[in-house]
């Protein structure tokens, strides 16, 4: 989809609902099929084709919204960040899934670390990955996601008014956890120069099996400044192996707790596997990847609800619906009185 989409101006929430029929029409959208596997749900997907002029870099991204025609009040989005090798289209489960309860869900495509990664000469392929894996690319993943957040929020986006900017989520997994965790407020020195590229227009982060920072002996002074709330997610076989790179589940566990806010959230599955995250069907275990996918996605819902309306509720039902997938539960922080902003669903999360 390119940019005429979102240039119409005077755009009244009758022309919105005209106006998302004819962009989710479309051939780009059209090639957004859902897979067999799915379950009916009540959400739209377009792709969008930007191009960040300033650093010569395309950003593709995937929107999942969350029904056909403007909403009743602006919804909530989390800006998603894919994992090494991934690209926009996958983690569909989790837009799926946040689209059908009510947040928009926009999956942005990292060029320089996405499934290019993959091709190309394999003799060569430590070269792509650690090139892929640079502080560069690391920073720049974070600028991709500002400047994503940047034109969907922009004055010539259609959906830019229905969109509720004090509910603003950054989410990711694996690499992309580590991105969330950048615009979250992470930093690190580099000869005395302090590198970060935080985003304050997020108010929350979905962490999913971060990474550590490669390199990084003091994970607390790079994570201390990071006080939005975090929900994080791994599992007890959370091990990432890649060429040159080992990374094992206490990994993940010293990230969460070397992230300087106090309002946080870990959840940790028994079982599972670093890609049960990801779209892949099998990893983990037939009968626990499927849950496991659907147990992040509510359990990210509930945790939202505890940031944005001060309800504990629905993280301590979550909890124990699944508690015999969890090794680990997460126990809801404190807070102080509850937030004035609505319920994020659309309905009942069945």
């Amino acid at each position: 989809m390119r940019d005429e989409f979102f240039s119409r101006p005077g755009l009244s929430r009758r022309r919105f609902g005209a106006v998302l029929t004819g962009v989710f029409a479309t051939g780009l959208a059209a090639r957004a099929t859902r897979p067999a596997q799915a379950a009916p749900e009540d959400v739209r997907i377009a792709d969008l084709d930007w191009v960040d002029t300033r650093r010569a870099r395309r950003v593709p991204a995937r929107l999942y919204w969350p029904s056909p025609g403007a909403p009743a009040a602006p919804v909530p989005l989390i800006v998603f960040s894919h994992g090494l090798g991934q690209s926009r289209t996958g983690y569909s489960h989790l837009g799926r899934r946040w689209a059908a309860n009510g947040y928009a869900s926009l999956h942005v495509q990292h060029v320089g670390s996405d499934g290019s990664v993959w091709a190309g000469n394999p003799f060569e392929l430590l070269d792509r990955v650690n090139g892929a894996a640079d502080e560069r690319e690391a920073l720049a993943r974070a600028a991709d996601v500002s400047f994503a957040l940047d034109r969907i929020l922009g004055g010539e986006s259609a959906f830019a008014p229905f969109i509720d900017r004090q509910r603003l989520v950054a989410a990711g997994h694996s690499y992309g956890a580590n991105t969330t965790l950048i615009v979250g407020g992470a930093r690190v020195v580099r000869d005395g120069r302090t590198l970060e590229r935080r985003d304050p227009r997020f108010k929350a982060g979905i962490v999913i099996s971060a990474p550590p920072f490669y390199g990084e002996r003091d994970l607390h002074a790079v994570l201390a400044a990071i006080t939005v709330p975090t929900f994080h997610v791994t599992a007890t076989e959370d091990v990432i192996a890649l060429p040159g790179r080992r990374s094992p589940v206490q990994d993940r566990l010293d990230v969460y707790a070397a992230v300087g806010t106090t309002r946080k959230a870990l959840a940790v599955f028994q079982g599972g596997s670093h890609s049960i995250f990801t779209d892949r069907a099998l990893t983990g275990g037939a009968a626990l990847n499927p849950q496991v996918k659907r147990a992040t996605a509510d359990g990210t819902l509930a945790f939202l609800d505890l940031a944005f309306r001060g309800d504990p509720g629905p993280l301590a039902s979550w909890s124990e619906t699944w508690q015999p997938i969890l090794a680990v539960a997460p126990a809801a922080y404190p807070v102080t009185a509850p937030s004035p902003h609505p319920s994020r669903r659309s309905g009942p999360r069945a």
